[in-house]
């Protein structure tokens, strides 16, 4: 990393020049994208745009001393096409914004740009355009995605039902697990043990889950299109903070069923390891980006059956339960309300 002091090396349209040749590329509707004062798109009949943004501040959403640029962009991505995934879309456009310090030299913001296309390769997302700016304050990133589904058909956080299922794909709590082996000594994540043991295989499993998180698009398009969900929302800020935004959209509430989460071997290793609670990473680690969704009983059977043969992970956790119900944990006969321990910003 340059020194503070140093004065910044980047000069603003090169740099433009040498991300357009590298990451733009042609895409279905694309009139114009980088190169002119804003995109163009010819949009298909009978669809609904989506359109999400998330805005990253180095120092609160990343830190450069654990963080490489490539794993910055991957996961900043990462977050928007999960938020795509909940609403059942296909990706489709991306608009990047950044401000940049004189901290950075051009090959971290190609290095930032390089794991932001890597991300979207697999959903052959287009960049189309956005902005550079010098900054004063560390970096910020400001990623905005659109994506299309067929009119009138999307997944929304209001229509679960009382009697629902509630479901999650893949595992919980390994991202905050990974989060936390990265900044041992932080006062938010520091153990209760003052050595934690724990398996070279797990330790990589768990900090490549935090760095490198996989967004639901497919297992959101499928929900979607075989109209198995009636709710879902991303996991971003964690299982207990997300749950609560599905519950207040739908106006109902929750029981879940704690010993029923989804938990990798290697969170309940760090768990035991750490002195830490495996349900309560899960109930509080943010950015698995998992989906959670909700569906009629019904449909359970061929919920599982298509997911065991499309090879996706999903997990029948709880019931949509009365508002008057509340949000709650039963466990062995006992139930409690759910506490709120997520991520919040400005708390």
């Amino acid at each position: 990393m340059a020194n503070r002091k140093a004065k910044s090396t980047i000069r603003e349209f090169p740099l433009i020049q040498r991300l357009a040749r590298r990451f733009a590329r042609e895409a279905p509707g694309l009139v114009q994208g980088i190169g002119d004062d804003a995109a163009v798109v010819e949009p298909a009949s009978r669809i609904w745009w989506h359109v999400t943004t998330d805005l990253l501040a180095e120092g609160i959403h990343f830190d450069f001393n654990s963080a490489s640029p490539r794993s910055v962009g991957y996961r900043a991505a990462m977050a928007n096409l999960s938020d795509l995934a909940a609403m059942g879309a296909t990706p489709r456009y991306m608009v990047v914004s950044v401000a940049i310090p004189k901290t950075l030299k051009s090959s971290h913001i190609v290095g930032i740009y390089s794991g932001m296309m890597k991300a979207c390769r697999r959903d052959r997302v287009a960049l189309i355009g956005g902005d550079t700016s010098a900054s004063k304050a560390g970096l910020f990133l400001n990623i905005t995605l659109l994506g299309t589904t067929p009119t009138r058909k999307a997944l929304f956080r209001h229509g679960a039902q009382v009697g629902d299922l509630i479901y999650v794909t893949g595992t919980l709590g390994d991202s905050l697990a990974g989060l936390r082996l990265l900044m041992p000594t932080h006062k938010t994540y520091r153990s209760s043990k003052s050595r934690i043991v724990l398996s070279r295989s797990h330790q990589r499993f768990l900090i490549d889950r935090h760095f490198h998180p996989t967004a639901r698009v497919a297992e959101g398009l499928w929900l979607n299109r075989e109209r198995l969900a009636t709710s879902a929302i991303d996991l971003s800020d964690g299982l207990s903070g997300d749950l609560r935004h599905l519950c207040e959209s739908s106006r109902v509430g929750a029981e879940i069923e704690p010993e029923k989460l989804p938990i990798s071997a290697a969170c309940r290793a760090y768990g035991k390891a750490a002195g830490s609670s495996p349900v309560q990473l899960a109930l509080t680690g943010g950015e698995d980006y998992e989906l959670l969704f909700t569906a009629a009983p019904g449909s359970r059977a061929k919920i599982e059956r298509q997911a065991h043969a499309r090879g996706y992970r999903v997990t029948c956790i709880g019931t949509i339960r009365s508002k008057r119900f509340g949000i709650r944990m039963s466990s062995g006969g006992n139930s409690r309300r759910l506490p709120i321990t997520s991520y919040e910003h400005f708390h």
